[in-house]
């Protein structure tokens, strides 16, 4: 295959997810695979099975050649370091992550923060494309990742789920999570969420939002209960968004 694809993974708590990414188009040009992440989230644990899906994925390829490979994990990276975890192992915070993965893999990788690999999907593929200033993409789960984009540059690793807000750290009261967990009405989180994006719209003054995550699906049902000065939109690429922002790194 030619150059203008990549691999993609996309690590989380619950699966270890990849494909092979048209770079051009933002399209999967083989199926995605998906393995369990082992339970405990260990790196010796986790490292096996991402080799495990890495080596299905290339058993598809014709050619014999290895193709560019992106990764995304739950956790703050710097410099090729995990700093935090998130639904995994802590045995992970202060590890030298991206060396670890190379020598597991066999080559180099781009190791980038899950929340980050979203948003650069949505710049290169999807509602962020071609829009000038500030963009914020939110992704709604089990807590609340972010991405910030200032004119089609990333500034990775901000945590901005981790706001302080009337007390709470805020992904733990507006988090979809929070809402399946207290069977809370559409109406009723929405209201939380205002209370959110209305902060995060203060401290930061956006050009746009971008709603990710599974519920994102859903973003009839509370997006139109928002009223911010700010556009929000859904994101367009929900499950295949870290597979896509990975794989698009992996050659950046």
């Amino acid at each position: 295959m030619a150059t203008d694809h990549a691999i993609g993974i996309d690590i989380g708590g619950t699966g270890i997810k990849g494909a092979v990414v048209d770079l051009g188009t933002g399209e999967l040009v083989t199926d995605r695979f998906k393995v369990k992440t082992p339970e405990g989230g260990r790196p010796k644990d986790m490292l096996r099975a991402t080799e495990e899906l890495v080596d299905q994925i290339d058993a598809q390829l014709s050619g014999g050649g290895k193709l560019p490979l992106g990764v995304c994990f739950p956790a703050i990276v710097k410099r090729g370091y995990t700093l935090s975890a998130a639904n995994i192992s802590d045995e992970w915070i202060g590890l030298q992550a991206e060396d670890l993965f190379e020598q597991a893999l066999g080559r180099e990788i781009h190791f980038i923060n899950d929340a980050d690999a979203a948003g650069f999907a949505e710049l290169r593929y999807g509602a962020a494309a071609g829009v000038d200033g500030l963009v914020i993409l939110t992704t709604l789960g089990t807590g609340i990742g972010s991405a910030l984009i200032y004119d089609g540059v990333l500034v990775p690793n901000t945590e901005l789920g981790h706001l302080e807000i009337d007390g709470h750290d805020a992904e733990k009261r507006a988090a979809y999570a929070a809402m399946e967990r207290e069977s809370l009405s559409w109406e009723k989180w929405a209201k939380r969420l205002q209370r959110y994006y209305s902060f995060v719209e203060f401290l930061f003054t956006p050009d746009l939002f971008v709603v990710g995550g599974g519920v994102s699906k859903h973003s009839e049902e509370f997006l139109p209960l928002l009223d911010l000065k700010t556009k929000i939109v859904p994101a367009v690429h929900r499950n295949n968004a870290g597979i896509l922002g990975a794989a698009a790194l992996a050659n950046h």
